[in-house]
């Protein structure tokens, strides 16, 4: 009979933890598809049927006692479990995955809510109404009729998992896989509630309150912990993100924390000046233009902009003024626009050249050099 202590090197005191520790290490070195010696297979073959031996009580006590560990009725292989040489490779935990809990976590949920400019800036309260998955009020989540409970599974004694023996080029080969009456839970629920059929759940409608804050955009997501589904046998809600999607606005282009707005002006007002009211997230505001207005030149309106989402505070309403120069004139208005000229020493055709370094150039040329730095 072959020493099996030897062949893993181990006392015949050793415990079953030191022993599978000796043979994945083992299984590592000789296992014939990392190990190219010829005589690699044949040791691999040696050091599975020991450890099969050795690592099942009663196969381990008829062997200390001098009798067949295979009782007589053996495979006449090395018969050893997949999950121990997958082990060996990957340094798994060593334990049996036993069956797998009923009562587990809900999934996750994305939602998204459209909210237009003003909500963004200012926040708002809305409420969501979801299908999901909530806890059986009949069952109270257990999947039990009648209080009653599950119970062993017969096929796998509970384990959640059943062991099938293949032949392979290196012996028997034991893998294990969930059990088909029981699914892997261990346990049969022989009379499940009526109303969630064993799951611990029923699908239902209900409303969940959300706060926006201000300052909100698109993409930012609110987290709403435990607001999700119900997990399967009662489990733990999941939670609920919900993701903001800002409808554009009209009028005003948000950038971040600052808005701009675009209007136009006749000549005549941004040569002598007026007041021009707009609409803002605020209601109706003065927009005041100083004489001498210039075409692309901008008027800042302080704290007219987006609350600022962590720090508080707004941002500024850029307000941008074009000056709109007529493309058709009758013939008394290019009369009075001629004399103006006249009186303002204009000649026709006249034009000022600005140069780089001139510091009071106005118009395209200065927002090109303040835009570059040059």
């Amino acid at each position: 009979m072959a020493d099996h202590y030897g062949i893993l090197g181990v006392d015949r005191d050793t415990s079953f933890d030191e022993i599978k520790k000796v043979y994945r290490k083992l299984a590592r070195e000789y296992h014939p598809d990392v190990n190219p010696d010829p005589h690699a297979s044949e040791k691999f073959k040696e050091i599975t049927t020991a450890y099969e031996v050795l690592s099942d009580p009663e196969k381990r006590q008829r062997y200390d006692l001098g009798g067949d560990p295979f009782g007589g009725g053996g495979f006449g292989g090395a018969n050893f479990g997949f999950g121990d040489i997958m082990d060996a490779f990957f340094g798994g935990g060593g334990q049996s995955r036993g069956p797998r809990p009923r009562m587990r976590e809900g999934q996750d949920a994305l939602l998204r809510v459209d909210i237009d400019l003003s909500e963004a800036c200012f926040g708002t309260d809305r409420d969501i109404t979801v299908d999901t998955a909530v806890i059986c009020t009949k069952c109270t989540g257990s999947g039990c009729e009648n209080g009653s409970q599950p119970k062993t599974c017969e096929i796998c004694k509970g384990r959640g998992e059943v062991q099938q023996v293949t032949r392979s080029i290196i012996g028997q080969v034991m893998t294990s896989r969930p059990c088909n009456n029981c699914q892997g839970y261990g346990s049969v629920i022989s009379d499940p509630c009526a109303e969630c059929a064993g799951d611990g759940r029923v699908r239902s409608r209900k409303t969940i309150p959300v706060k926006i804050p201000g300052g909100v955009e698109t993409g930012n997501r609110i987290h709403i912990s435990g607001a999700g589904e119900v997990g399967p046998g009662g489990g733990p809600a999941g939670d609920i993100y919900v993701e903001i999607n800002e409808i554009p606005h009209d009028t005003l282009i948000r950038d971040g924390q600052t808005l701009h707005a675009s209007i136009s002006i006749s000549m005549v007002a941004a040569a002598l000046g007026t007041t021009v009211k707009i609409d803002t997230l605020d209601g109706e505001r003065d927009v005041v233009i100083k004489p001498g207005f210039q075409s692309g030149e901008t008027v800042v309106m302080k704290d007219l902009g987006v609350t600022r989402l962590r720090s508080g505070g707004r941002g500024d309403l850029i307000v941008h003024i074009e000056v709109h120069t007529p493309t058709k004139l009758k013939r008394d208005e290019e009369e009075l626009l001629k004399k103006l000229g006249e009186l303002r020493g204009e000649k026709p055709g006249a034009a000022v050249i600005h140069s780089r370094n001139d510091k009071h150039a106005s118009g395209l040329f200065a927002r090109f050099r303040d835009a570059f730095g040059r």
